[in-house]
């Protein structure tokens, strides 16, 4: 039988009953009165959970360097301390990546993101083939329930309504160029075209070198090879000029930025990747926008 935890919605723990219970990491003890054939059952239901767990094993992709955990997070995050308006508003004076103005605005929005993480890509909404990996994860366009939190969040955005900030963390480990493309790309105010580039099906792929499915790709393959700036530049070069990129990213001026960035995002308790905030409330996952969106409405009353 599958099982999936309600705060872990990547992680498939399969288990079977009988005076007891077998499943994922745990292991009840289990009282045997028949001895040897019921023994002998057990082993087959623990190698039968096993090929069924192979089967089903869909989404490897995500599992594989991501420890996948709470809400879809890519390391599990130890609980958030309490983080005042204040604290949050105060983010708007740092040198982060950051949009609208945070003077007038009532609503806030904070992303935590590592632009190679899986479920970063999920919460983006721009690769439906990773999305559609898992049912909880569907779009809606696709058929699904899931509303992409940053798709609602930009809207938001470009309707005067919120400010929001961007803010790096390695929670992959395969996004340092790609986070540093963004910087260039705010740069030459075009962050939000690169974002989407990277946030897409051929985004995932040149910075993990895997496809939404987990198979290696034969394409241009980036991670955090600084040598290859050259094939990030060209990646992204409808929208940012890929001179202007490749020199940006094979100049070290923003490694500092990474440092500090993820300095921040631990002094808001945010460890692993997406983390958001919508004001003072922490969504700690790729949480769908519907589950935020009674905090984005009582913000902006």
């Amino acid at each position: 039988m599958q099982f999936r935890s309600k705060n872990d919605p990547l992680c498939f723990v399969y288990f079977v009953g009988y005076n007891g219970t077998i499943g994922g990491k745990h292991m009840k003890k289990i009282g045997l009165s028949s001895g040897i054939g019921q023994t002998l059952l057990v082993i087959a239901l623990i190698v039968a959970a096993y090929f069924i767990g192979n089967l089903t094993a869909k989404v490897q992709y995500l599992q594989k360097g991501a420890g996948a955990s709470a809400e879809g997070t890519t390391a599990q995050q130890p609980a958030a301390p309490t983080v005042s308006l204040d604290t949050i508003k105060g983010l708007f004076d740092k040198n982060i990546i950051k949009f609208g103005d945070p003077k007038k605005s009532k609503l806030f929005l904070v992303e935590v993101a590592d632009p190679s993480c899986p479920f970063c890509h999920i919460a983006a909404g721009k690769n439906p083939e990773l999305n559609n990996q898992s049912p909880q994860f569907k779009l809606v366009a696709d058929g699904g329930t899931y509303v992409a939190p940053i798709v609602e969040f930009k809207k938001l955005l470009d309707q005067g309504k919120a400010a929001y900030a961007y803010i790096y963390t390695p929670g992959h480990n395969n996004g340092e160029m790609a986070m540093k493309a963004l910087y260039c790309a705010q740069e030459k105010g075009k962050f939000w075209e690169a974002h989407d580039l990277l946030m897409s099906a051929k985004g995932y792929e040149i910075q993990n070198g895997t496809d939404a499915s987990g198979n290696p790709t034969t394409g241009a393959i980036v991670k955090n090879d600084k040598t290859k700036s050259g094939d990030m530049a060209n990646f992204l070069a409808s929208a940012v000029d890929s001179a202007f990129m490749k020199s940006c990213l094979e100049s070290d001026k923003y490694d500092k930025r990474l440092v500090e960035d993820s300095q921040i995002a631990a002094s808001i308790g945010v460890s692993g990747t997406p983390g958001f905030f919508v004001n003072t409330t922490n969504f700690a996952g790729a949480y769908s926008f519907t589950d935020m969106k009674s905090a984005v409405d009582a913000a902006l009353k």
